[in-house]
């Protein structure tokens, strides 16, 4: 019995050993978070700033105070000021889902940008690429926040933390949220004006931010939201079929685009052709669509003649799609006789594939690919040269991952909910109500074919929007519509008179 005893003691006392081995094999220590500090110095308008580059990880931690996710920021503020406290800061990021900061960081608001082709007549090739200073830098009047969102960038799931917790339309929010309140709280800033910037999905972020910003027993109120190519309500972006919507929301995006191919709109002004698009648009399109079916073959057409008239495409071609064409169908066919695609993001790009009969683009997005390695180089570069970072992982400017695993639904589990589509512009709405100081400033491209200028208008038109603390700004570009350089221009002028204005 003994013997058993002092057998069955050491497999006990071994198996515990090998348990403890094992828990430490599996919880690998989390390691502390790099940061990387650099001084600058540059010239705005004229006077010499200096600044501090601040390149960092910061990491959200759970109820139990234990680190669940890393997010990266790079951060420039002002080391020359009288009131730091006082200080405008604006946080900033881009969209995707699955988008890292880096086309507003090296293309419109980061000290130094990368310069494609600003008509959009080139592919940005092989490195090296054009990496100049931004000689229309904002740190004189903010500084700036750039943010990647949990899975872009450097940001990343840590310890216990899992990507389900942030990769949904709410979880993202309010991982920002979290975000921006823990930088404001360690930097000394609640009494600094605060503004986001965003472009695409990062509007649709904006506006879920600013509504979660109140909430939480740390109320913050925002002073402005600054909405790059606005993707709030996703009726008007998503070209489908039977989604009457964005057939109205896209036409006169398509006009300005075959107005700019010379395809349309001959010896008309760009602003007067949309014009004319827009009221087509509200007075005869759109009853023609709510008819559908009951219309009279007169009717139709010279609703199909009209269409001709704006789109630059043939008059059968519009009837064989029964007066409905979806944009990717308008991006193979309007210089089809070239045998060019044109872009989804800015209508300008042009690309040449070996498929001239498809009726989507099949190489991809000539506006994205002809400029993304451009993007990613600089960044990389910039990183490692100016900013003296040096990571253990590689930066991704993007992440195929996320999309897929989006969560966009709205509500918990477990509570009824039927798939709508998405819309954060309500919220904006009922913030802006909330909040009476908050402006907005809405930056539209006219050649943009994923998130239409028109529907810009037509959102911000409804939704309980405050519409006299909305500033509708529009450029000659499009989605990004800084690669054009005189729209780089505009708009960096544009946004520092929205900072700047009382």
């Amino acid at each position: 019995m003994k013997r058993i005893l002092f057998l069955l003691s050491c497999f006990i006392i071994s198996g515990s050993s090998l348990a403890q081995e094992k828990q430490k094999t599996d919880s690998k220590p989390i390691p502390e978070p790099k940061a990387f500090v650099t001084s600058h110095q540059a010239n705005i308008n004229g006077k010499a700033l200096k600044y501090t580059a601040t390149a960092k990880e910061t990491y959200l931690k759970n109820n139990n105070g234990e680190p669940v996710a890393s997010i990266w920021s790079v951060a420039y503020t002002a080391t020359e000021k009288t009131n730091p406290a006082n200080r405008p800061v604006t946080f900033i990021f881009n969209g995707g889902p699955g988008s890292a900061s880096v086309w507003l960081h090296m293309g419109l608001f980061g000290p130094k940008l990368v310069k494609v082709h600003s008509d959009a007549k080139e592919d940005d090739g092989a490195a090296p690429y054009n990496l100049t200073k931004n000689t229309h830098n904002l740190l004189d009047i903010t500084d700036l926040v750039f943010i990647d969102p949990v899975g872009t960038g450097y940001s990343r799931v840590v310890g216990k933390g899992k990507v389900e917790n942030y990769w949904g339309l709410n979880e993202d929010a309010s991982s920002i949220a979290k975000f921006m309140r823990q930088w404001i709280t360690e930097n000394k800033r609640w009494f600094s004006p605060k503004y986001i910037a965003g472009e695409s999905y990062g509007t649709t972020r904006a506006a879920a931010v600013a509504n979660v910003l109140e909430g939480g027993g740390q109320n913050m109120a925002l002073n402005g939201l600054i909405l790059i190519s606005q993707a709030l309500d996703y009726d008007g972006s998503t070209s489908i079929h039977d989604n009457i919507t964005s057939y109205l929301t896209y036409l006169p995006s398509m006009a300005a685009t075959a107005w700019y191919h010379k395809k349309a709109g001959a010896g008309k002004t760009l602003e007067a052709f949309v014009e004319e698009a827009r009221q087509f648009t509200y007075n005869d399109y759109t009853r023609a669509l709510y008819k559908g079916n009951l219309l009279t073959a007169t009717e139709k057409n010279t609703i199909a003649e009209r269409l001709a008239y704006f789109t630059g495409l043939h008059k059968a071609y519009i009837l064989k799609s029964n007066l409905r064409v979806l944009v990717p169908r308008f991006q193979k066919q309007l210089l089809a006789d070239k045998g060019l695609t044109i872009g989804r993001l800015d209508g300008r790009f042009m690309g040449d594939e070996d498929d001239d009969v498809s009726d989507r683009p099949s190489l991809g997005d000539p506006s994205s690919y002809q400029i993304g390695a451009a993007y990613t180089a600089a960044l990389n570069h910039y990183l490692a040269s100016d900013l003296k970072v040096d990571m253990d992982r590689p930066y991704l400017t993007s992440n195929g991952q996320i999309g897929s695993k989006w969560r966009w639904r709205t509500v918990p589990d477990g509570q009824y909910w039927e798939p709508t589509p998405v819309n954060t512009s309500r919220q904006l709405g009922e913030v802006m109500r909330r909040n009476t100081e908050m402006k907005v400033l809405v930056a539209s491209g006219y050649y943009d074919l994923i998130t239409p200028f028109f529907d810009a208008e037509y959102t911000f038109a409804r939704n309980s929007i405050v519409s006299e603390r909305v500033s509708m700004t529009y450029y000659e570009g499009g989605h990004m519509m800084y690669t054009h350089e005189p729209d780089f221009v505009k708009i960096a002028e544009d946004i520092r008179a929205f900072i700047t204005k009382q």
